[in-house]
């Protein structure tokens, strides 16, 4: 496997982009010089993570159904954040159609 300008194997940095959500992800993006893959991965995760926090934010100013669209948006965003984790780990580069794409011409 790749090693990461951090040090670490990249699926493992990879993995840790979307630890913290967003905000792991941009510490990875701003550390990250030589991998694509780990910047891909980081790019994704503030995109990702960082809209899911806009949505929640918003869903918490609406009365009743903003809890229950915050808590549909909850468990989506822990299944997300799981099959991200895994599948960064095992070296694939898995693209979330809205954000993967975008992160991918970024990247380059």
């Amino acid at each position: 496997m790749e090693k990461s300008s951090t040090g670490l194997n990249a699926n493992v940095a990879a993995l840790l982009c979307y630890v913290l959500g967003w905000v792991s992800g941009l510490v990875f993006f701003f550390l990250e010089k030589d991998s694509k893959f780990v910047r891909f991965h980081a790019l994704q995760s503030i995109i990702v993570f960082g809209i899911i926090s806009l949505a929640q934010a918003i869903f918490n100013w609406l009365p009743f159904i903003g809890g229950i669209l915050g808590a549909i948006l909850g468990v989506v965003s822990l299944v997300a954040w799981i099959v991200l984790m895994l599948k960064a780990y095992k070296g694939e580069k898995y693209k979330v159609w809205w954000a993967g794409n975008f992160a991918e011409k970024q990247i380059g």
